[in-house]
């Protein structure tokens, strides 16, 4: 199965940060059985698709079991002055740096636009900047939220035949010309419509490739107005060949 590098888009930090903001839940109070099941079943998904970097997500997710499983013993831990120890805060304590960092990362980002805006004299271009990526990476939604679509459109695909004789396999590069035939055709294809019918593994590699041709600037993706669904657009500047 082909590979796409996940840390591209998000990783397990983001994603128990995604949990908590869409269930309002607050961050110093995680109902952790509630947070581990929905984060396993993103895991679960992410493994069925091969993402890279999916090792980190397991480690979080067997981290949050044994949170779970310590905060079920019928006695709280205590520590050395006899107060009881809260499983859940070391999570907090990672999701709170994270979220400073981000946001310190955020802010010097956005410093670093408002200054690529000047002009300085003569090329005093710096090695920063020869760094910064020729393009964004085109997706308004997180995703996680990608995959959400994905995992409703799974669960609609028909059943694999039990038997098969020719199997027909599918690769990245022929569902990226599969999509810009789609693209070209149409403008915008929500995603759902353009694997409807299809077997698993047409829309996995398809999934895939959408996300390899968002990441190298080709494709623009954006929430469908239905909003379970994603729309792949042509991404501005680029035109593709009939």
């Amino acid at each position: 199965m082909y590979r796409v590098q996940l840390q591209d888009f998000e990783g397990p930090l983001d994603l128990l940060l995604l949990l908590i903001n869409r269930n309002e839940i607050d961050i110093f109070d995680i109902p952790i059985a509630q947070i581990t099941n929905e984060y396993l079943s993103y895991v679960e998904l992410i493994e069925t698709i091969d993402l890279d970097g999916v090792a980190e997500f397991i480690y979080f997710a067997a981290l949050l079991i044994s949170i779970k499983a310590r905060m079920l013993l019928p006695s709280p831990e205590m520590d050395e002055e006899g107060e009881p120890i809260d499983p859940r805060q070391e999570i907090v304590d990672r999701l709170l740096e994270y979220v400073q960092y981000k946001d310190a990362a955020e802010t010097l980002d956005e410093q670093f636009k408002q200054r690529s805006l000047l002009f300085t004299r003569g090329e005093a271009s710096t090695p920063i900047q020869s760094m910064v990526p020729e393009h964004e990476i085109l997706v308004k939604r997180t995703v996680f939220d990608l995959i959400d679509t994905l995992r409703d459109v799974l669960e609609k695909a028909p059943e694999e035949p039990s038997i098969t004789i020719a199997p027909q396999k599918h690769s990245i590069t022929e569902q990226c010309e599969y999509i810009r035939d789609a693209v070209f055709t149409q403008g915008q294809v929500n995603f759902g419509s353009m694997v409807m019918g299809k077997t698993r593994y047409f829309i996995v590699v398809t999934f895939l490739a959408v996300l390899e041709m968002a990441y190298s600037g080709e494709v623009f993706v954006s929430s469908a107005p239905a909003g379970d669904d994603f729309v792949i657009a042509r991404a501005e500047g680029q035109s593709f060949a009939e």
